[in-house]
């Protein structure tokens, strides 16, 4: 299928059988091992002030936030999306907006705004992504941090002629990541989730992008590179790592 006509399908965030089945307890991003150092480092960027997360989804991330003591506020275009995170929050410990991250605003003194797993590249435009770091840094505070968790993109593992890496082979998920539009960075992630005999499936298109091209936005929307990291343990980010964690501060 070309590039194009992955790019017109529907986002699958928009579905409520998709928000439904989003959370998977058994998946590793629910684990202590990866929420309590996530939580730790946003913590630590937030200190006393507020934090804003892009893309907040069903809360996996803002909800342990919120309950170490940060006031949280969550942006997310998808309603089922949120509809579900109302159901793990009913108090509303995390407060929300529906709208979208290039352009929704919500405050101009958070201490932190975050975007984490790869969800920059929902943004499917190089304009869509520069607009999103503009409207990171309109939010914050002097001195504040924008924090952004990314893939690096694995074209390096690619043989001659190849355009398909396989990311996931476990028993009830398998992923695959097709490079469909080398100009216009345009990936498509192709899932296959399994449960029991039925089967369900979903190829979102993305775009990738690189931490070099990141920077330039962030330089674009008078930011500087802070610091850069493997991951939440706060590795040295090499060309070996597949992930980075960066963050940009406003002067």
């Amino acid at each position: 299928m070309p590039a194009s006509e992955y790019l017109a399908l529907p986002d699958p965030h928009l579905n409520p059988v998709v928000a439904a089945e989003y959370d998977d307890p058994d998946d590793e991003l629910y684990s202590p091992e990866i929420l309590d150092p996530t939580v730790t480092v946003l913590n630590d960027l937030v200190g006393d002030g507020s934090a804003v997360e892009f893309a907040v989804g069903t809360g996996r991330v803002a909800l342990p936030l919120a309950a170490a003591g940060v006031q949280v506020h969550g942006i997310e275009f998808s309603e089922p999306m949120l509809a579900e995170l109302r159901k793990k929050d009913p108090a509303g410990a995390v407060s929300v907006t529906l709208g979208d991250m290039t352009e929704t605003q919500v405050c101009d003194d958070a201490a932190l705004v975050y975007l984490v797993y790869n969800t920059i590249m929902n943004l499917r435009t190089q304009r869509q992504q520069v607009d999103c770091f503009r409207n990171a840094a309109a939010h914050l505070a002097p001195g504040g941090c924008f924090l952004i968790e990314n893939m690096m993109p694995q074209l390096h593992r690619l043989a001659p002629g190849e355009t398909i890496v396989p990311f996931d082979v476990s028993a009830n998920h398998l992923g695959f990541e097709e490079y469909v539009d080398l100009v216009n960075q345009i990936s498509v992630s192709h899932h296959f989730h399994i449960n029991g005999d039925k089967v369900r499936t979903s190829s979102p298109a993305f775009r990738y992008v690189w931490p070099s091209e990141l920077d330039l936005m962030a330089e674009l929307a008078g930011m500087t590179l802070e610091a850069r990291w493997a991951d939440w343990h706060r590795s040295p980010f090499t060309d070996e790592s597949s992930s980075h964690i960066s963050v940009w501060r406003k002067p």
